[in-house]
């Protein structure tokens, strides 16, 4: 395939950088223990200096995948879709979802928000991150609220950013995992000041599952 043809393909969205897809359960947030999908994309330029899939940042170490195939491998094993990266939202997501919702499934994201939406989500799991706000949009639209709680000042960046979500958004304080030992007794304690948000835990890594 030429480079121009490539990149026609790539900027339509149907062809898209593929870290990692595979089935397992969701670990965390809303939906914590369902058997999910997962379509993990390459590329983010957010640069949170403490994630854990730092090697999705680079999109040009991934491969190119047709993403109708995808979407129709991934609808054989589970109708519920979650679609993370890096950061999906980089990309052009119209073709995959489109496809995946012509196959039955409902579709999840999740993103920092600091792109502009694409495609047919069914749930916005928005993780916003100080070195890229999310877009307005997002915070208008998101389902649920995941915020990373790496040190004390973090708990009023999620107060800040509760206060930008829609009323029905449910709200989720999850400590960085390195973290974990020294911020979930502060977040329990913030919680029961504050009973309207709830506490997230990665209980992939706790199974021992991807």
């Amino acid at each position: 395939m030429d480079n121009h043809l490539q990149e026609t393909l790539l900027k339509k969205g149907r062809l898209l950088p593929v870290m990692e897809h595979f089935y397992t359960l969701q670990g965390e947030g809303a939906h914590a223990g369902v058997a999910a999908y997962f379509i993990r994309l390459g590329g983010c330029d957010v640069g949170c200096h403490w994630c854990d899939v730092k090697e999705s940042w680079n999109a040009e170490l991934h491969p190119l995948m047709d993403m109708e195939a995808l979407a129709k491998n991934a609808a054989e094993h589970c109708k519920t879709i979650i679609l993370t990266g890096g950061e999906p939202l980089m990309w052009n997501l119209s073709i995959l979802t489109k496809k995946l919702k012509s196959l039955g499934c409902r579709i999840h994201i999740e993103t920092s928000g600091a792109y502009p939406l694409s495609g047919e989500i069914d749930w916005i799991c928005l993780s916003p991150k100080k070195t890229a706000m999310p877009k307005k949009e997002i915070y208008a639209k998101a389902d649920e609220l995941k915020m990373i709680i790496y040190n004390n000042n973090d708990f009023k960046f999620a107060e800040k950013q509760a206060a930008l979500v829609n009323k029905d958004c449910k709200l989720y304080l999850q400590s960085e995992w390195s973290k974990r030992e020294e911020m979930y007794p502060k977040i329990t304690e913030f919680i029961l000041k504050n009973p309207r948000w709830r506490a997230s835990v990665q209980t992939h890594k706790y199974l021992n599952i991807p």
